[in-house]
């Protein structure tokens, strides 16, 4: 869900299950399969993955949910996998609400590679739900992690032990809502000046292992859709006590994607961060340098805990002058680092694409293909699909080091699309 107010005027469309076919999918991947419910329409998964062999999908329902008359659109549901993803359980609401879900987070504690917690926004966006599983997700204990009169944006999840994190924005600010108990109780504490008249976007979050831990949000502003966009770094080396921030990088402003019904903004500059095993950090945004113009993917990476970064690398192979945006980032092992986004190098249809490096993004695979096509959807051809769905996409790396990667795939903005998966085999 973007940074500006969004009404949503969803079509909920249902789409019957169709078989998937491959076109040039890419090396060591499987064909794209559909995930969640089969009728209606889902959008911006969450995907998370632990050390026991259990994969977690995240995601909201816009449509009816079996079985749960007391569910609202959109609802946040949850699909699982025992088996590092060959199958999957049949998707489930989380928990019903009056008013909708929005914005789903889910993320593994890299402590115990075992507990699972989730974040969502509900009550007309102004409550920051946090929910914790101790059981692979068959049972969950819910707080309020922050209740506010003001709507808030984009939950951006991060944990490690009893630490857990959730930066969201109310307009001009980014807050974050802290625990120290393992979620229990949260304190809330803004982490950014205010930007008069604009707006900032919490974009990725992690904690390293030594316990410091990083945000990294946009800020946009009162004219987003003619003024240089900021990317900016905060970190907290005290448990979230305080914040220093730095200016990454600026973009010129979003891309106009009026003729897919979207709102300005929703193709500009986005930020996500990881954090590998021995501390390394990692950045990934999408960024240009002219107004409205095309965008490309960056990388960057910090051996000091974020006080310095190296030069920003583009990761596109694409030609210039493609369209860019969604950079998802997920770390491992020391070194090990991995990345997705999506381009419309294929003949103007967008893809989602990857990339891996195991040696702190010095060196690169070549770019994978991850979507490859579906038969059944007016929005999806072999070259590739019509529209991005929803704001985000999402990795994984899973016990024995496979990738999961879930997206969106849409007609435009609105509705119809779903979301899929695929995994490294």
């Amino acid at each position: 869900m973007r940074h500006l107010n969004k009404i949503l005027r969803w079509a909920v469309v249902g789409v019957c299950l169709a078989a998937t076919v491959a076109h040039a999918v890419g090396p060591g991947f499987g064909p794209q399969s559909r995930m969640g419910y089969t009728s209606g329409d889902q959008w911006e998964p969450a995907i998370a993955a632990d050390g026991s062999g259990h994969v977690y999908v995240l995601f909201p329902q816009y449509g009816a949910v079996p079985g749960c008359g007391a569910c609202s659109v959109p609802t946040v549901a949850l699909t699982t996998s025992d088996d590092n993803g060959l199958h999957w359980s049949a998707p489930r609401a989380m928990v019903p609400a009056a008013t909708g879900q929005f914005d789903p987070q889910i993320v593994i504690d890299p402590a115990d590679r075992q507990t699972v917690y989730a974040s969502w926004l509900q009550n007309d966006k102004r409550e920051v739900m946090v929910a914790r599983s101790a059981d692979f997700g068959r049972t969950w204990s819910m707080t309020v992690a922050d209740r506010s009169d003001e709507d808030s944006d984009r939950p951006v999840l991060a944990v490690r032990g009893q630490n857990v994190y959730v930066g969201f924005n109310h307009e001009e600010r980014v807050f974050v809502a802290i625990s120290h108990d393992g979620g229990q109780s949260f304190h809330v504490g803004a982490m950014n000046p205010r930007i008069e008249g604009g707006s900032a976007l919490a974009g990725g979050a992690t904690v390293d292992v030594a316990g410091n831990v990083f945000f990294g949000w946009t800020s946009y502003s009162p004219k987003s859709e003619s003024n240089p966009v900021k990317i900016y770094v905060s970190r907290s080396m005290d448990g979230g006590q305080t914040w220093a921030t730095g200016l990454l990088d600026v973009s010129g402003a979003p891309p106009d994607c009026w003729r897919e019904m979207c709102e300005p903004g929703y193709l500009g500059a986005q930020i996500t961060l990881a954090s590998d095993l021995a501390g390394r950090l990692y950045a990934a945004w999408n960024g240009g340098p002219a107004k409205g113009g095309p965008e490309r993917i960056y990388f960057a990476s910090s051996s000091n805990s974020g006080a310095g970064w190296s030069a920003r690398a583009d990761i596109s192979t694409a030609r210039l002058g493609v369209e860019h945006c969604f950079p998802a980032l997920v770390a491992g092992d020391a070194g090990d680092v991995r990345i997705a986004w999506m381009d419309r190098r294929a003949d103007g249809l967008w893809n989602t694409y990857y990339r891996a490096s195991g040696d702190s993004g010095a060196n690169w695979t070549a770019t994978v293909r991850l979507s490859n096509g579906a038969r059944g959807y007016d929005y999806i051809r072999p070259a590739g699909f019509r529209f991005p769905f929803g704001d985000y996409l999402s990795l994984a790396i899973d016990d024995q080091k496979a990738t999961h990667a879930v997206w969106g795939e849409g007609r435009n903005y609105k509705s119809p699309g779903s979301i899929w998966y695929t995994r490294t085999r």
